[in-house]
């Protein structure tokens, strides 16, 4: 994929602007993977899924040679092939995931929004890019009034949730599969995040993954 393919772009009025200035480390890094990388995407990574959401899931930001890449949310590295094969198999997605953003893939009934746009150094956000990116979290938490249920994929996700929401983090403490009803009526429930480092060591398996969804679906039912 070119860095002017077509995206899925649902909540584009939310979203940054391509070039967006606010981290200075960040816009360095991505400058610097536009000269090495001129057909990947390079740039901020917008939401991904159906507006119509009854579920949103928090990711952390792009992977190297995931969304960075591709430009759509968890596409292209190994976070993604077990997130949408999990998806697909709780009826929330479909078509057949193939790794690329014109892959066909769809979500249905969910969508994916990122703690964090940019790809930050070794994976790891500093707090100010966190705090700075908020308000893009914000925006597209608000353009979903009929997401009731979101799921944060790791504790920074879960962090700039609770503290979007207007929660103290001490009153909703991180812990897989822990659900939390938020000051503002949403409900968060938390997930370790599917990355490779968790699930080769055994931290997340497919079925711990899957209870989450699990948890999901059944208090969209009740």
């Amino acid at each position: 994929m070119t860095r002017n393919a077509p995206v899925d772009i649902p909540l584009a009025a939310t979203e940054p602007d391509r070039d967006c200035p606010l981290c200075p480390r960040l816009v360095a890094l991505r400058e610097e993977l536009r000269a090495e990388h001129p057909d990947w995407w390079n740039a901020p990574v917008p939401a991904w899924g159906d507006p119509a959401a009854w579920l949103a899931i928090i990711g952390l930001a792009p992977g190297k040679h995931g969304a960075n890449r591709t430009g759509r949310p968890f596409t292209g590295d190994y976070a993604g092939d077990l997130l949408f094969e999990t998806l697909a198999k709780m009826g929330l997605a479909r078509g057949s995931y193939g790794s690329a953003a014109d892959d066909g893939f769809e979500l249905d009934g969910a969508i994916i929004i990122n703690a964090v746009k940019c790809l930050p150094p070794q994976n790891k956000p500093t707090s100010a890019e966190i705090n700075q990116c908020r308000q893009f979290l914000s925006r597209q938490e608000e353009e979903l009034p009929r997401a009731r249920i979101f799921i944060a994929l790791g504790r920074i996700a879960h962090d700039s949730f609770v503290r979007h929401c207007g929660g103290r983090l001490a009153d909703f403490p991180f812990g897989h599969n822990r659900r939390h009803t938020l000051p503002d009526g949403r409900i968060l429930i938390d997930s370790y995040h599917c990355s490779r480092y968790n699930t080769n060591t055994g931290r997340l398996t497919p079925e711990m993954f899957e209870a989450v969804f699990e948890q999901a679906e059944d208090l969209r039912r009740t």
